[in-house]
């Protein structure tokens, strides 16, 4: 049996509750196929769309003094909220069906990151709405917030993406896997904190998922990473007549062809870049990047592009 990490993108699960609610039990069948295989699994997801919408409710509401405007980490832990309730229903109610027993958890979880991390000097996640460049300027003055421009449909607040120190919540986590426990965890990337002294405080930023995905599988000592994305395998040359699938990297080869610019850097860049952060952190770990509904192949080696020490491109 392995102890697997999965990663599921935010967009993955829609843009609505609605839609929510049908990609959720739609998932939960590829999931829960791993646990029947005897695997046990740690499932983490992103927020974007969710994120967004619920912070861009609260800017309008703020707006009209209908109600205050919500800090952007308490944003990110009402986004767990509600896709962990969605998540940890529809894998119940796939392992209920297949006479399953085990018990699914969602943890609130947060994660550390460094109050100096360079990230913070220049913004570059985009969230929330679309302002006019009038509004986009008066709170900046007001505010203080940092906006990009974006291909001409308006200005969006960036916040900062710094890199993950440690997840705040990994002890209850490895307790909840000790007992057999399907984790919902880090969502989002997790709700980011700062230290201070005994106290941790929601900073306005978000933290890559597949990074902390990546951090938690490594404290929670797991054996392999499964960065799941649109497509079954990585390709270099994406789009042109040359295009090739991969169907293995070592840390060596995945480090020459991001120098080389084959990932780009807002969607398989920082895929790739999480999964040599974990296979490089234990030559016995694995690292996977392909589409959920495969997984299960890409743990047979059937599909996927798999990451680890010494590999040879294929």
């Amino acid at each position: 049996m392995s102890k697997i990490m999965l990663a599921l993108g935010g967009n993955a699960l829609g843009e609505t509750p609605e839609e929510q609610l049908h990609l959720t039990k739609k998932a939960a069948v590829s999931i829960v196929n791993l646990i029947e295989q005897g695997h046990q699994v740690v499932l983490g997801h992103g927020n974007g769309p969710q994120v967004g919408m619920i912070h861009s409710v609260f800017e309008k509401t703020a707006e009209r003094n209908e109600a205050p405007l919500m800090p952007f980490a308490e944003c990110g832990a009402m986004s767990q909220g509600y896709i962990g309730y969605h998540l940890q229903n529809a894998v119940r109610e796939e392992l209920k069906k297949r006479s399953i027993e085990r018990p699914v958890s969602s943890v609130i979880t947060q994660v550390a990151v460094d109050s100096d991390d360079p990230a913070f000097a220049e913004p570059t996640k985009p969230v929330g709405r679309f302002f006019a460049k009038e509004e986009a300027e008066m709170l900046t003055q007001e505010k203080g917030w940092s906006f990009v421009e974006d291909s001409g449909r308006g200005y969006r607040r960036v916040v900062a993406s710094p890199q993950p120190q440690e997840v705040i919540e990994s002890e209850t986590i490895a307790a909840l896997v000790e007992q057999n426990h399907v984790v919902i965890a880090a969502g989002g990337g997790g709700i980011p904190v700062v230290r201070d002294d005994y106290r941790l405080s929601g900073i306005d930023a978000v933290i890559d998922k597949d990074f902390a995905a990546s951090l938690l599988a490594e404290e929670l000592d797991l054996d392999y990473l499964f960065v799941l994305t649109a497509v079954d395998q990585v390709s270099i040359n994406f789009g042109t007549p040359e295009q090739t699938e991969l169907n293995e990297l070592s840390v060596d080869e995945a480090k020459r062809l991001i120098a080389d610019g084959q990932f780009p850097p807002g969607s398989m860049l920082p895929k790739v870049e999480a999964a040599l952060q974990f296979v490089s952190s234990n030559p016995e770990r694995r690292a996977v990047i392909s589409s959920l509904e495969r997984a299960g192949d890409a743990i047979a080696g059937k599909t996927g592009t798999s990451f680890h020490s010494k590999a040879c491109v294929k």
